[in-house]
């Protein structure tokens, strides 16, 4: 038997049901944290950052700065931006990653999945054929091919 070793997996099976700190889409102004935060890029409205706990290399979010739950508490402005955002770093991944597809998401409440439900947000996630291998669906286990610093640096000079 081969051990495929994931150390980062633990700090997300340890926080399963754990009351978090304070919203994690909730940033400072001061971008100095944004390399340690994982932000690749600000907008005026929205901000795109890295997923901690990812899906596949690359997958983003796009969050609005403003602390709002629903869609229907966007502004116009917000989330014609976070469209704009969303657009921007698919075309960044699409040359950085050559993925065959995207998924882009936003998850309103707990039923239909959200993690986070306080604060809006759009998952991009780029997908290649056969990446939901028997790993993820069977041993509930993700193989990332890169860590998610290079992941960081790559996207961020994209944009």
């Amino acid at each position: 038997m081969e051990f495929l070793w994931s150390p980062w997996r633990y700090d997300y099976i340890a926080s399963a049901g754990k009351p978090r700190p304070s919203c994690v889409f909730c940033i400072d102004v001061d971008p100095k944290s944004d390399p340690d935060r994982l932000i690749v890029y600000r907008g005026t409205h929205n901000f795109i950052i890295l997923n901690l706990f990812p899906y596949t290399s690359g997958h983003f979010m796009v969050a609005p700065y403003a602390h709002i739950a629903a869609l229907e508490e966007a502004s116009s402005e917000e989330m014609s931006e976070m469209m704009e955002l969303a657009r921007r770093g698919v075309r960044a991944l699409g040359k950085l990653y050559a993925p065959e597809g995207f998924n882009l998401g936003i998850n309103l409440g707990h039923c239909a999945g959200a993690g986070v439900r306080e604060h809006l947000h759009l998952h991009v996630v780029p997908r290649w054929t056969g990446d939901a291998n028997f790993m993820t669906i069977a041993g509930e286990t993700r193989v990332l091919p890169e860590e998610l610093t290079v992941t960081y640096r790559r996207l961020r000079e994209a944009f």
